[in-house]
């Protein structure tokens, strides 16, 4: 897969930040099977971004990375903290104070054929934000959906045809054209590749890349493929159990990561110049249940760098060589990546 590396932009701060996210939360209640409680799927996050910038939020399955988006474009309501979109409260925003938002604020979901309506036609599904928004563009709905086909690498003159006609890229590039709609300021990408053959990730990643850089777009860019999110992403937030545990630069996160799961996460990747794990981190045991995460620090039951203080006191992000990089551990790794 050959994509460009975005450059790398200074950090987001409270004056200038575009979305600013204080101490979101989100616990699903369950009952049922002779067990009761919250599931803490996502439990306390703090960051911000900037105009422009791509964030990327990484992690393990069920980190809480997906629920996160959602609850980003209020397809979930928080359960506590605050979502300030532009100087605006949006936590718990009504339908009503919703609508003028949502031009711009859009998602791009994983599956590019589960979020697309099979009995749609491709012109009516990227005109419904249009229509919904009672936006009428100059030359009208028509030609305006046309030059977003276009402007996806798609045919304009495909805007008769259905979902099922066309490949995982082509309908990924639907739901992209359908997210632009209403030129958004910002967007949040929900694994908008995973769905995809390697083949193909390429394309959609450069066309996101060359959709910001041409539309001063900004991203929320969850994925599981760090190497995708390498190349696309100026920021790095690396998630594990409903909490952000690393936060940084993109060259300080993959080149002097100090998390201990950073560390591990990184050493997956595969090396084609190698044969054989070398260097692999491999860790021990299952991901806890987020019905009752560890005490502490919630790696401690997987890193080898556990000792007694991280079961008793729970670590803050915080700065450990006075730059960029935030760090939720009592024992950070310190060098760079072998």
């Amino acid at each position: 897969m050959t994509v460009t590396a975005m450059p790398d932009t200074k950090p987001a701060t409270g004056q200038d930040a575009l979305l600013r996210v204080e101490g979101l939360t989100k616990h699903f209640p369950v009952r049922g099977g002779g067990h009761s409680g919250m599931v803490r799927a996502v439990d306390g996050l703090d960051f911000e971004v900037r105009p422009g910038e791509t964030l990327g939020l990484v992690g393990e399955s069920g980190c809480g990375k997906t629920t996160t988006g959602r609850m980003l474009v209020r397809l979930l309501e928080p359960s506590d903290g605050r979502i300030v979109f532009e100087g605006q409260d949006i936590t718990h925003a009504g339908r009503r104070a919703l609508r003028p938002l949502r031009q711009d604020l859009q998602i791009i979901f994983q599956d590019p054929y589960a979020s697309l309506n099979p009995r749609h036609t491709v012109g009516e599904i990227v005109a419904m934000p249009l229509r919904v928004n009672g936006i009428k563009p100059p030359g009208g709905v028509k030609q305006r959906v046309r030059e977003l086909l276009e402007l996806v690498g798609l045919n304009p003159e495909h805007y008769n045809r259905y979902p099922h006609e066309f490949s995982g890229g082509q309908r990924q590039r639907i739901g992209i054209a359908r997210a632009l709609a209403l030129r958004p300021k910002l967007i949040v990408a929900d694994e908008p590749v995973s769905a995809l053959d390697v083949s193909i990730q390429a394309q959609v990643i450069n066309l996101l890349r060359d959709l910001q850089r041409e539309l001063g777009l900004a991203f929320v860019f969850i994925a599981h493929d760090l190497a995708v999110v390498r190349h696309f992403c100026q920021r790095v937030a690396v998630m594990y159990l409903g909490k952000i545990v690393e936060m940084g630069d993109r060259a300080d996160i993959y080149e002097r990561p100090q998390h201990p799961y950073t560390r591990a996460l990184l050493s997956a990747i595969p090396d084609v110049t190698q044969l054989g794990p070398a260097g692999r981190i491999r860790l021990t045991g299952d991901v806890p249940t987020p019905l009752d995460p560890p005490s502490g620090c919630r790696f401690r039951t997987r890193c080898w760098k556990a000792e007694e203080r991280c079961a008793t006191e729970e670590p803050a992000l915080v700065s450990r060589d006075g730059g960029r990089q935030v760090t939720a551990c009592h024992f950070p790794e310190s060098g760079p990546v072998q």
